[in-house]
């Protein structure tokens, strides 16, 4: 019967003029005949995406805290890499007046929480996972999409080590090795990030630099994002990764999904991640409310726009 289902359209089911019960519910026979009409037409494109997902907050712990991993990256335009050491996914076929589900994570608060996942549904689901949590004092760094660094402690007596988080395939690499030996170095290991393992703290070396992001040109410029966290070592905090990974000169940056840092005691946010979207410049995108972006940019004859928070829905017309 018509309007007895859906039959599997995404979003507001197209209406057309009618009176009472489900006469105004257009079916599968009346969408055919109302494109064939001209009145009414579906477009498919192709849909290149930019998916990542929010940072891991930094760990604490006086001078043995720990870098957050970055948040899952995943790419498919022009051939570019994905993230640890994945290569370029399938790109998205979709059709205008559909409405695609959107999520973007947020980055992990400090003290170790993993950053959140993001999510594009289009003609398949694309999900990044959240970075991983950078360890606190004595313990290990999380998984995520690029591993936490671990924070380190000596055991009475001895050395011990702490291990990073392991990253996710095609997403992200693991956090780096927390370690401590008395009265001669100790310290946490950075953060994972897309393209490295975070650095670590090991016998005779400590330098816990955050792991760095992969570059993408989605955007019509080439910018790197996805860096790790760094961790603390002694009383010093060395560098984040490139690609928004927080480090001693600042915090992560914003929609990057850049890993926070450890600042001793004190530690920083993950950074939120960010949803790009690239499509034919004949095509255009808006957003349900609950989501926020950059305004929809022409690059050459593409367009793109960078979703940079909040849940809800992409329709294309």
């Amino acid at each position: 019967m018509p309007g007895s289902n859906n039959y599997g359209y995404i979003g507001n089911i197209p209406t057309q003029g009618g009176a009472g019960g489900n006469e105004g519910v257009i079916d599968v026979a009346e969408i055919n005949d109302l494109t064939d009409r001209g009145q009414f037409s579906f477009k498919t494109f192709t849909c290149d995406f930019l998916v990542i997902a929010g940072g891991g907050g930094g760990g604490t712990g006086n001078i043995h805290g720990s870098g957050g991993g970055a948040g899952g990256y995943r790419a498919s335009f022009n051939s570019e890499a994905s993230g640890g050491g994945g290569t370029s996914e399938a790109a998205q076929t979709l059709s205008t007046g559909l409405a695609y589900s959107v999520v973007v994570g947020a980055g992990g608060a400090a003290g170790g929480v993993n950053g959140d996942d993001s999510t594009f549904t289009g003609n398949a689901t694309i999900t990044s996972t959240g970075g991983g949590g950078g360890g606190n004092t004595g313990a290990n760094g999380s998984t995520g999409g690029s591993g936490g660094g671990a924070g380190s402690f000596q055991d009475a007596g001895g050395t011990t080590n702490r291990n990073g988080g392991s990253g996710t395939t095609n997403q992200g690499f693991a956090g780096g090795t927390g370690r401590e030996v008395q009265n001669s170095f100790r310290g946490g290991g950075g953060g994972g990030g897309a393209s490295e393992v975070g650095g670590s703290t090991t016998s005779g070396n400590s330098n816990p630099k955050g792991g760095d992001g992969v570059a993408s040109t989605i955007t019509g410029s080439s910018v790197t994002r996805g860096g790790g966290g760094a961790g603390r070592v002694q009383n010093s905090t060395k560098a984040g990764g490139a690609g928004g990974g927080a480090g001693s000169a600042g915090n992560a940056t914003a929609n990057t999904g850049g890993g926070g840092k450890s600042n001793g005691n004190t530690a920083t946010t993950g950074a939120s991640g960010v949803i790009i979207l690239r499509y034919p410049g004949s095509i255009s995108a808006s957003l349900s409310p609950g989501l926020t972006s950059n305004s929809e940019q022409t690059d050459g004859n593409s367009k793109y726009i960078e979703i940079t928070g909040g849940i809800g829905t992409v329709t294309f017309a």
